[in-house]
């Protein structure tokens, strides 16, 4: 789970990693009103949206003036911002963040990820503040710098040195500055975070640091320990589709391709999506049907999948471990019933009562059910399907 900008600043906060301040405001009346309150004469006006590169797409705004702060609001709420990370259909703007201008010295970047080859967090800095990190990884990796954190020691004084060392930073800011990554390092490893990105960090003029930008990406798996942070949910900033099949208990995922997924089992639907794109097809989606599908949720997932209108084939590939091949035959006929079925769909269906199943499904003769003998004849069929 994503959060926004305003929402990670505010746990920034609890936790004393230092941010300009800042009122969040859906209107432009409310935009200016949150300008008052900050006082000065100089604002940012900053797109909330669950993407980073927003001040790229035109989503951050400096303003001089209150009725700049009203323009800039006017422009930015309700566009459809387009970044690197939105994909070409873009993100609509509901909330902007007034935040005070800053003091800007020195921009950085600082963040932490989980490093899943050293069974660590890690934590990573740069010079190269304000550009994209991807980008410096791939031009200029000897600019980052990153130290892996124990978690049953904890952030330590010598973690912090490393990267400041490799920050160039003076010795008198040092100390500050550890002070800062241990902060965001307690912000990670209490709140369950997959995910936490500053970028930039910047040092203002009287040498202190703060967090100009913040995004913060959750596990959903521990969420349950943390409704604070789950009550953060922005539905508006999620695929429908996705927030449906949760609610079927479905873990769906939309892609960008025009093979429509239905597998059972992770790994499984993971082999299946790189089959696809082996035989030179593109998958539409990851869907894990799970263990206990039955009938109903099968041809809800059919429904799911059958709402991209990308999808020109689906392939159904189940294997029947837990879940019975029979159930899936029904629910399959259950789905051409409740939804109009129009393309084509190949179905590998093996172990458990997968002769009962085939049986069902010849005797159903439906014309657009394809059927395949194994996993390879099943995703080249599928991509041939879908290529008409």
């Amino acid at each position: 789970m994503n959060i926004h900008e305003y929402q990670a600043k505010e746990i920034f906060k609890k936790y004393g990693v230092p941010t300009p301040r800042g009122i969040v405001a859906s209107t432009p009346e409310e935009a200016v009103e949150a300008a008052k309150e900050l006082g000065g004469n100089l604002w940012v006006v900053k797109a909330q949206i669950h993407a980073g590169g927003r001040g790229l797409g035109g989503g951050v705004k400096l303003a001089k003036s209150l009725d700049e702060v009203k323009e800039w609001a006017s422009k930015i709420l309700g566009m459809t911002l387009v970044t690197h990370q939105t994909g070409p259909e873009g993100k609509v703007v509901h909330k902007v963040y007034i935040e005070e201008g800053a003091d800007i010295q020195s921009e950085y970047y600082l963040g932490m990820v989980l490093d899943r080859a050293k069974e660590m967090p890690v934590m990573m800095a740069s010079t190269e503040g304000g550009m994209e990190i991807e980008e410096v990884a791939a031009k200029s990796p000897e600019k980052i710098v990153k130290v892996a954190i124990d978690p049953t020691i904890g952030f330590q004084g010598f973690h912090g040195r490393k990267l400041a060392f490799g920050l160039g930073l003076p010795k008198e800011e040092i100390g500050t500055f550890i002070k800062f990554a241990k902060a965001l390092y307690n912000v990670y490893m209490d709140n369950d975070a997959e995910m936490i990105e500053i970028n930039p960090l910047i040092k203002t003029g009287d040498g202190k640091f703060l967090a100009l930008d913040a995004k913060m990406g959750f596990d959903d798996n521990a969420l349950y320990r943390h409704p604070d942070i789950e009550a953060m949910r922005d539905l508006t900033e999620e695929e429908p589709t996705e927030i449906e099949a949760k609610k079927y208990g479905l873990s769906y995922i939309k892609l960008d391709g025009n093979v429509g997924c239905m597998v059972n089992g992770a790994g499984l639907a993971m082999a299946t999506m790189d089959i696809i794109k082996h035989e030179g097809g593109e998958p539409a989606n990851f869907l894990d049907v799970g263990g206990g599908a039955n009938p109903e949720t099968v041809a809800k997932g059919f429904e799911i999948i059958l709402k991209d209108p990308n999808v020109k084939a689906i392939f159904v590939n189940i294997f029947g471990g837990i879940v019975r091949c029979d159930r899936i035959a029904n629910g399959i006929l259950k789905a051409t019933e409740m939804v109009d079925v129009k393309v084509p769909v190949v179905v590998r269906l093996d172990g458990t009562n997968a002769k009962e199943a085939a049986e069902i499904l010849k005797n159903a003769n439906i014309e657009n059910i394809i059927p395949a003998k194994d996993l390879a004849d099943g995703a080249r069929k599928a991509v041939e399907a879908a290529r008409g």
